[in-house]
């Protein structure tokens, strides 16, 4: 089964895609809207849901350090709303504290140039998070299969 992961900022969304098996997350691409619009990206997210084949669809859920709901959260799950609207596909939200700065520690590590890393670190970012749930699912399966 195939999953789109989702890294949602104010003006970008990032989206990467499992494997077929569900075992590997890679980057696709980030995409640009109006500050905070953005469902005027759900054609472009569609295409390549249909690309795909994707199953399933995991966003990022950015809780604060301290582990409580901010605005960041209520713009997430209003953007789930959306999703859950417009695609008949499974949603999950996955953990995604510090995804943003360990992708931009693997373009610095990569000595990625810092206009370069700019337009990845979204991209990297959803494949953290994708990868993340991928880890946690198969781990999960292991634990169901032994009990």
């Amino acid at each position: 089964m195939r999953f789109i992961g989702l890294d949602l900022g104010t003006k970008t969304l990032g989206v990467a895609v499992s494997d077929a098996t569900g075992t590997i997350a890679s980057g696709v691409t980030t995409l640009r809207f109006e500050e905070n619009k953005p469902e005027s990206i759900i054609t472009e997210l569609k295409n390549i849901i249909n690309e795909y084949n994707v199953k399933s669809i995991v966003i990022g859920l950015p809780k604060n350090m301290n582990n409580t709901m901010g605005q960041a959260v209520e713009r997430t799950r209003n953007f789930v709303k959306i999703l859950d609207d417009e695609f008949n596909l499974p949603i999950y939200e996955q953990d995604e504290r510090l995804s943003s700065v360990t992708a931009n520690n693997v373009l610095l590590t990569a000595d990625v140039s810092r206009k370069k890393r700019k337009s990845k670190v979204d991209t990297i970012a959803a494949t953290i998070i994708l990868q993340n749930y991928l880890d946690i699912r198969k781990e999960q399966e292991k634990w169901k299969t032994k009990n």
